[in-house]
């Protein structure tokens, strides 16, 4: 109990953080405008697949959350690419370059609390980006009745697929203290794993495979179908994991050169 008080703590600080500068209310508001922007385009060719349809005497259906909520979450997850690193990019660098990481490692606090609460925090802020694209998505709930289960599954997707981004960028912002530095390196490192499966063609079916598998954007994309299959869970959560696993081994890392 002492422990999650402590995490809880450090995630409160993390985000009051976050909303102290205008960075916070930024990366809201760019999320949650082009979010709405794939949002309208998405809607209006929705509408006109429909029309079209029922001109031609209602031969076919449109499903909206294959025609229109998959395609709005899949570029969702583009926007979280550009957008994450600016999240993660300060977490260790501004306390490396503000001289408090030394306070920081010197406290009571355990290296698992300091991380997690770091952790924790990025994830509010990250929930907080997806909260808002809900107003849209209430939007077609209010005008029509789409299947909430797969809307549902995508949302879950994308919070998982930001939590292997968040792991990864406190691992990179933990390494420099320079917080551009730490943004680009963690965008660079993100856009390697987005597009690891474009290389499989060469490597044969077995390296395409395999390169699938390490893609984190193949795994997000049963999520958008509205299927959470057990695999894809596995491999976000372990990503989760190991890259606080790695990070906490930076950070004692840090302890002992302090």
């Amino acid at each position: 109990m002492h422990s999650v008080r402590n995490i809880l703590a450090i995630a409160g600080k993390e985000l009051r953080g976050y909303f102290a500068s205008p960075i916070a209310y930024i990366i809201i508001g760019l999320f949650g405008i082009l979010f709405g922007l794939f949002f309208i385009a998405s809607l209006r060719f929705f509408v006109e697949q429909s029309q079209r349809m029922a001109m031609m005497g209602g031969a076919g259906t449109v499903n909206v959350n294959e025609q229109m909520i998959r395609p709005v979450l899949q570029n969702a997850a583009v926007i979280i690419l550009f957008v994450m690193p600016m999240i993660t990019m300060r977490t260790y660098s501004e306390e490396k370059r503000s001289g408090t990481i030394e306070l920081l490692l010197t406290s009571p606090l355990t290296d698992f609390e300091i991380i997690m609460g770091k952790f924790v925090g990025a994830m509010g802020l990250f929930c907080a980006m997806l909260l808002v694209t809900v107003i849209d998505v209430a939007i077609l709930f209010r005008l029509g009745n789409p299947e909430w289960r797969p809307i549902a599954a995508g949302y879950l997707g994308l919070l998982l697929m930001g939590g292997c981004f968040i792991s990864l960028g406190l691992l990179i912002s933990s390494l420099t203290k320079n917080q551009v530095v730490a943004g680009f390196m963690t965008f660079a490192v993100f856009l390697v794993l987005w597009i690891v499966d474009w290389f499989g063609e060469s490597l044969g079916p077995t390296g395409q495979d395999i390169l699938a598998r390490l893609s984190i954007t193949q795994n997000l994309d049963d999520f958008t179908k509205g299927m959470i299959d057990t695999t894809h869970l596995a491999y976000y959560l372990s990503f989760i994991a190991f890259g606080l696993f790695l990070t906490a081994k930076s950070v004692d890392s840090e302890r002992w050169r302090g």
